[in-house]
């Protein structure tokens, strides 16, 4: 007998279909979402069938959901308290947010390359105008970018859940056939890469504009960590997956790497590292394992990054081979920080910024115990009154002219020279 497909379907109180599995019955292993077994695929046909005949779309939605529903689930939310009405509420949600593709493709012209704003690996992003003159970021995935329809559906309901003014928001999506689109609000000022790693851009970026972003991506991650009913890894934070608006205000984006955790989950671990190296902690880039303190790495390195408008990358000091983060806090410990400042920034507290830096330090250490968590970081970037200790070596440090010693991978055969380049992780100005 085939085996019976168990996917595990978190709480509905987080509103989340996960495409991870959990154990099969009487301990039998249960199927992927990729699985090409007889059972996976009779258990998916019959799904198809259910849909077919249904002439909404949310009954995908409700068969999916009772299909995918194990006993002990059924308990776990009944333990919640989470009524009929509640689920049917936050299905009618997600409904709600699909656009028909004719609109869409109205909205940009037929996918004119005149709107055309970026290409990454999972597909093209579109700048669009709705009838009602609404601006909006279409990102059309690709045929082979690797994402499933399970998997879509379940990002569709992440980020329909997500609602913070530091993360993009999305708007809607469209699903028809192979066609499969994110639809995002439009952020005019493009990702902050485009200026801090531009001679010429950051010196429009002054000291409280620099501040004022470093404090709301602070706050976006602690939202994802802490301060919603999820638990969210991003996975992929660096400079060009910060969108800023109008107001130089910062939004996180790009949520295609982004893992969810249960409330009591501290870390996992995965056999595909894909990433942006300079941003990856040493934990995962060489073992695979992620946490929150994984996200907290990366923030750190984006926060030197903002201070010195330098890239992570390896870079010539003299007779010296140095990576940004290594050479930061060698200058710290030195007491010369004031050589790794951005030479274009010619006014705000010195003190502040000092203060930055040491605490970009401390998220970049090697050891992730000794990270604090983002609230943690929120609380020493708003109170000076708080004490800040010392930071520890941090990862991937370079004595002399070593050579920085990274994994070689199938997914990440760069190094840390330049920008990354991997079949996930491309830099572009909007989300995927």
């Amino acid at each position: 007998m085939g085996l019976v497909p168990i996917f595990r379907v978190r709480s509905w109180q987080s509103s989340i279909f996960s495409a991870t599995t959990s154990s099969g019955p009487q301990g039998q292993p249960s199927c992927s979402s990729t699985c090409k077994c007889p059972s996976y695929q009779r258990w998916k046909e019959r799904l198809d069938e259910d849909c077919d005949h249904c002439s909404h779309h949310k009954c995908f939605w409700v068969t999916c959901y009772r299909r995918c529903r194990t006993p002990d689930r059924k308990k776990e939310e009944e333990a919640a308290g989470q009524t009929k009405s509640e689920v049917e509420d936050e299905i009618s949600t997600v409904e709600s947010l699909q656009f028909d593709f004719g609109t869409i493709r109205a909205a940009t012209d037929d996918f004119s390359n005149t709107k055309k704003l970026g290409q990454g690996g999972f597909g093209a992003v579109y700048r669009g105008q709705l009838s009602d003159g609404q601006e909006i970021a279409v990102k059309r995935l690709s045929q082979n970018s690797g994402q499933g329809e399970i998997e879509f559906k379940n990002e569709v309901m992440l980020l329909a859940r997500l609602q913070h003014r530091n993360l993009v928001r999305l708007l809607g999506f469209c699903l028809e056939g192979v066609k499969r689109l994110l639809i995002y609000e439009f952020v005019p000022n493009s990702s902050l890469d485009q200026f801090i790693f531009d001679s010429l851009k950051r010196a429009n970026l002054n000291w409280n504009t620099r501040h004022k972003i470093i404090m709301g991506v602070a706050r976006g991650l602690l939202y994802l960590h802490e301060g919603s009913r999820l638990r969210i890894i991003h996975r992929d934070l660096k400079a060009g997956n910060i969108l800023l608006d109008s107001d130089m205000n910062p939004k996180i984006s790009d949520f295609g790497m982004a893992r969810l955790f249960e409330l009591d989950q501290s870390q996992a671990k995965t056999n595909r590292i894909v990433g942006t190296y300079g941003y990856m902690p040493p934990e995962y880039a060489m073992r695979g394992n992620f946490s929150v303190k994984s996200d907290v790495f990366s923030f750190g390195v984006l926060v030197l990054e903002i201070v010195s408008g330098q890239r992570n990358n390896l870079f010539r000091v003299g007779d010296d081979t140095e990576v940004l983060i290594g050479y930061v806090w060698k200058s710290w410990r030195d007491g010369t920080i004031s050589n790794i400042i951005d030479s274009s920034l010619t006014s705000g507290s010195s003190t502040e910024i000092a203060r930055c830096i040491q605490i970009g330090l401390l998220c970049v250490q090697e050891n992730m115990a000794n990270r604090p968590t983002m609230a943690s970081v929120l609380l020493m970037l708003n109170s000076h009154s708080f004490s800040l200790q010392v930071p520890s070596q941090p990862a991937f440090f370079i004595h002399g002219g070593a050579e920085l010693d990274m994994p070689s991978t199938q997914d990440n055969s760069s190094r840390v020279h330049g920008v990354s380049k991997n079949e996930v992780s491309m830099t572009e100005p909007y989300p995927r």
